[in-house]
């Protein structure tokens, strides 16, 4: 699964700004980067105070990426290509601007009054449960023209919709049916933990409705009976299994959850060089149900969030990974991509996507990941990391024609456009790029992987070393991993009597033939994906 914001990806008729002609004409490189599933950033008309997030208009596109008929035009062309296209469902709240919020503050009479989150009086939480403290003072704010307060999970001019409304689960419904209809394959559902609590003035633990999961699932598959639901539910470990199966256990709510307690246990072990958290989150995560699925990442699209760390260990990330201030983001998370925090190494950082993408799971990849693309921390919050892509030497990295592109493009240093772009690793086979290809390449002749049970191989290893396997109908596939900088020799002969002519598939060298697994070099910061059995007819 491959992440973009159209408007940062390729501009087509040299505004700019990224449009949907644009990244059409790029669909082809996804094809070959070896994409099954596009996720675009939101698409609908915004006053862009939120990057997008703040919506309002459901039911069309934002002009400046094109039309409509544009993007119904997308749809086709990743299809012809075998790539689906899922979008962002941003249904916790709305912006400020939408007609619906207006239509609310201009009347208690309204009929989109009870479409928000009101409160007559000050409410005594104005104060509590900000998702972005530091750059939010409260989650209530008074309206002149209401003549009340409403309520706001994130900024004041994202008010919270009312989802104990039924209109309001009708109409959320309806926005799932139009772009089903339009030939979306599904949605990622932002904030997915806020968008089911039943929020009240002054409650200290409000309830949480996972009956609407149930029914959104329901009414999707109505609609297509292929539709993803992807959920962001970043919550403790022991309320994941409600947002995938009702109490009875059927799995009959979201299909794919992102792993986010993996992924703070990646970074974690990365930072230290130890194996041993990633064994911990492999198993202390709950399994789930037949028909749901993990969604592997490095970020959360554009904020590297560690709120499921301690404060040591979260601290233990930043001085890894974001020492300077700048760096950092609300106190919980780091702004950064992946290859200046890795300083640049090129063995840490193919480590790094070797363990995301044989973990279990579908991987999901952020634009200009493949390519190793730098950030540019003098751009405010979460901009940093939403530069343009870098597709040449040309001016501008080949984004645009214009003068004026949407964002800056990183010029400058070995993340600069000049340093780092598609055209010249494409032209180097021993490019990031061609690496990446390779890798996914082989990921998906091995089936096994991420479909397939993944289990940490218990014997005593090195605390840099992390062995796992992948077991599935296809055959079963070794994992080896060196967290560390030191070179060993690894004696996994136990596993012998499980392997069938073993051979690796895919390392970072090519190191000797397998013969017996009791000799299995690996060098510092080396990974090696080793086929120990395939099955009949796998």
């Amino acid at each position: 699964m491959y992440c973009l914001e159209v408007e940062s990806f390729a501009d087509s008729d040299g505004d700019g700004i990224g449009d949907f002609r644009g990244l059409i004409g790029r669909l082809d490189y996804l094809s070959r980067l070896g994409v099954t599933c596009l996720w675009l950033n939101p698409v609908h008309p915004s006053p862009r105070r939120d990057g997008g997030y703040d919506i309002t208009d459901y039911y069309t596109v934002d002009p400046r990426l094109g039309s409509l008929g544009d993007f119904a035009e997308l749809l086709h062309q990743a299809g012809n290509r075998g790539i689906k296209v899922i979008i962002d469902l941003v249904v916790n709240h709305t912006s400020d601007e939408h007609p619906w919020f207006r239509s609310a503050c201009s009347s208690a009479d309204s009929p989109y009054r009870d479409w928000y989150v009101w409160c007559h009086g000050e409410p005594a939480d104005r104060y509590q449960g900000m998702v972005f403290p530091g750059e939010q003072r409260e989650t209530w704010t008074y309206h002149r023209g209401a003549h009340a307060w409403y309520y706001h999970r994130f900024y004041d001019f994202q008010p919270d919709l009312n989802v104990a409304n039924p209109a309001v689960r009708a109409e959320i419904k309806r926005i799932m049916g139009f772009w089903l209809q339009l030939g979306v394959a599904g949605f990622r559902i932002d904030a997915a933990p806020f968008i089911i609590e039943l929020t009240e003035p002054n409650a200290t633990e409000p309830r949480m409705d996972f009956e609407l999961l149930t029914e959104l699932r329901a009414h999707a598959s109505w609609r297509s009976g292929e539709a993803l639901l992807l959920a962001e539910a970043n919550v403790a470990p022991d309320q994941l299994r409600h947002y995938v199966s009702d109490a009875g256990g059927s799995a009959n709510r979201i299909h794919m959850l992102f792993d986010f307690l993996l992924d703070d246990r990646l970074l974690l072990a990365l930072a230290r060089r130890d194996a041993e958290p990633i064994v911990e989150a492999l198993r202390a995560t709950p399994e789930l149900p037949a028909g749901a699925q993990w969604a592997t990442f490095l970020r959360n699209h554009d904020e590297i969030d560690l709120s499921r760390l301690t404060a040591d260990q979260r601290a233990e990330v930043f001085a890894a990974f974001g020492p300077d201030e700048d760096m950092r983001l609300y106190g919980r998370g780091i702004r950064r991509r992946l290859a200046p925090m890795l300083g640049g190494d090129r063995r840490r950082l193919e480590l790094a996507y070797s363990l995301q993408f044989s973990l279990r799971g579908t991987p999901v990849l952020r634009y200009g990941e493949e390519i190793g693309m730098g950030d540019d921390l003098t751009l405010p919050g979460r901009e940093a990391i939403r530069t343009p892509m870098q597709w040449s030497e040309q001016r501008h990295g080949g984004f645009t024609t214009a003068t004026e592109p949407v964002r800056p493009v990183i010029a400058k240093g070995r993340y600069g456009y000049r340093e780092c772009n598609v055209t010249a690793q494409r032209h180097d086979p021993g490019s990031l790029l061609g690496w990446f290809e390779r890798m996914i390449r082989t990921l998906r002749e091995s089936p096994e992987v991420g479909a397939g049970e993944c289990t940490p191989v218990d014997q005593q290893l090195p605390p840099a070393i992390l062995a796992h396997r992948a077991d599935g109908p296809a055959g079963t596939m070794l994992f080896l991993h060196n967290l560390g900088t030191e070179r060993v020799l690894l004696d996994l002969s136990g596993l012998a009597d499980q392997a069938d002519h073993p051979n690796q598939v895919f390392g970072n060298q090519a190191y000797a033939d397998v013969d017996g697994l009791d000799k299995l070099e690996l060098d510092g910061y080396g990974y090696r994906w080793i086929r120990l059995r395939r099955n009949s007819g796998g």
